[in-house]
């Protein structure tokens, strides 16, 4: 069982080795690589300390053990990248074809010793191989890549890394809800054109004595006034809930956010497809990431922004990767606008009951 003592002085053997690569010192940093994993077997840093230095085939084997032991390690995603393409780029005699029976290469963790290499096939035809100068420019490179890789992993142990901070737009004021104002449209009426008469001739008449008339006193008439827009009949809150609450609309392709029977703000969504649906039920929100990577077959979202995560892998969040809201284009979780889920972020909670339903 790997202490916590073990682990710091596993860390300090991956600083060692990636010193020891910077000053091109091989031996040394194959030493230091094989103290991580002695010290830290479960660590995946040593094992891909170890994949610097090892050969093409071994980099890989070493690298699988890595994502073995964190299948979503980024950095081991990336390591794995470059020694494919490190493979590639040797000699036909010494490539090997990538495959789940891949064997991880004998270790010896007292002294230090090459890896024995992969022997040439007995009936390959001679390989055609790279001049020697332009080898030693290909290994070269590949070394620098992978330190500069190598380091940001160190950084990232460390907790000195931090992700690039995105720029998005200014947030919308929380009560900024804007309603048409009703305006009267004046109607056109007909006015009857005056067509010419026979005047008669007037005759005497006579005058009768005016009389005096009561004169009723003038009353208030009162001004007419505006009559309320109809609103959106807010849903009765659900039983379990107390305060601040979401209420997703599948139908709309709208998030409404509520306190008591209040609305707050409200915004368009895009949820999951008919092939991925989203969940549908009462849920409250369990975990909140200011970044998270996600994953699934046949895609791989890095730093995805504000999200919120209730229930198993379903979660509302940000989108910087389609701005296709109000259609239904997620693998089931509640895509926001970036701007809008940083709002949401800001004003939800753990434990705050998101009602989603058609």
């Amino acid at each position: 069982m790997t202490t916590p003592g073990d682990e710091r002085t596993a860390h300090e053997a991956v600083q060692q080795a990636i010193r020891a690569l910077r000053r091109r010192d091989r031996a040394q940093a194959r030493y230091w690589a094989q103290q991580a994993v002695r010290l830290a077997p479960e660590d995946e840093q040593g094992w891909l300390a170890l994949a610097a230095v090892a050969s093409p085939q071994g980099s890989v084997a070493y690298i699988r053990r890595a994502l073995e032991l964190n299948p979503t390690s980024p950095q081991a995603r990336q390591a794995m990248h470059w020694a494919i393409r490190r493979l590639r780029a040797q000699p036909a005699a010494y490539s090997l074809a990538i495959h789940p029976g891949l064997t991880l290469p004998a270790l010896d963790l007292e002294e230090t010793r090459p890896l024995p290499a992969a022997p040439a096939p007995a009936t390959a035809p001679r390989p055609f191989t790279l001049p020697q100068k332009w080898m030693r420019t290909v290994q070269g490179m590949a070394l620098a890549l992978f330190l500069v890789m190598l380091t940001v992993i160190t950084l990232g142990f460390t907790g000195g890394w931090a992700p690039w901070t995105r720029a998005y737009a200014a947030e919308r004021p929380a009560m900024a809800l804007l309603k048409p104002t009703l305006t009267p449209t004046h109607t056109p009426t007909a006015t009857p054109t005056a067509t010419p008469t026979a005047t008669p001739t007037p005759t005497p008449t006579e005058t009768p004595t005016p009389t005096p008339t009561h004169t009723p006193d003038p009353t208030d008439t009162p001004e007419p006034t505006d009559t309320p827009e109809p609103q959106r009949d807010a849903p009765a809150p659900p039983i379990e809930a107390d305060g601040r609450w979401i209420d997703v609309d599948l139908s709309e392709q709208k998030l409404y956010a509520y306190e008591g029977d209040t609305l707050v703000n409200s915004f368009i969504v895009s949820t999951g497809t008919w092939l991925h649906p989203t969940v549908q039920g009462q849920f409250r929100i369990y975990v909140k990431y200011r970044y998270a990577d996600m994953s699934g077959p046949g895609y791989y979202l890095p730093d995805v922004p504000y999200v919120m995560y209730f229930y198993k892998g379903y979660g509302l969040h940000g989108t910087y990767w389609h701005n296709n809201f109000g259609t239904p284009m997620s693998h089931g979780c509640v895509n926001l606008r970036t701007e809008d889920a940083g709002w949401l972020y800001n004003w939800a909670s753990v434990g705050t009951l998101v009602n989603i339903h058609d």
